[in-house]
């Protein structure tokens, strides 16, 4: 990741406790802040993920048009360097999986879409060939 910028995406979930549960279950992550209405996924140590409550507005107003459709257009995409290790986990979790694990021949990385609670479609890829070695 850049050091001059980091990507911290938020989405608004229903269930703030549970979908940190799953997220933190799914990527291996813990608790960055904890609370009902707020929660930040950390892996390693960074944030990799805020969640919102949708019903929260908090100072800002809504973050969410309830009136249309969870994630349309988005995907919530994470690198996973042990993608063996992650399937596994998605299969602990009963997550509903959209297409099974394979080869994206265009980005020559094993990939496995699935959905989180909320139906926010989630991607996680593998080491890709065109990774820079660490």
């Amino acid at each position: 990741m850049s050091a001059r910028v980091k990507s911290r995406p938020l989405i608004t979930v229903a269930d703030v406790p549970a979908s940190a549960s799953w997220y933190c279950a799914l990527l291996e992550g813990e608790s960055g802040h904890g609370g009902d209405e707020y929660e930040q996924i950390l892996v390693d140590g960074e944030i990799v993920l805020q969640l919102h409550a949708i019903e929260t507005e908090d100072w800002h107003g809504a973050l969410r048009d309830t009136s249309f459709s969870v994630g349309n257009g988005v995907l919530i995409w994470f690198a996973i360097k042990d993608f063996e290790a992650a399937v596994e986990r998605i299969h602990q979790l009963g997550a509903t999986v959209d297409i099974e694990p394979v080869e994206n021949p265009l980005a020559r990385q094993m990939e496995v879409w699935l959905r989180d609670p909320d139906g926010y479609r989630v991607v996680l890829a593998g080491p890709s060939a065109y990774d820079a070695p660490n």
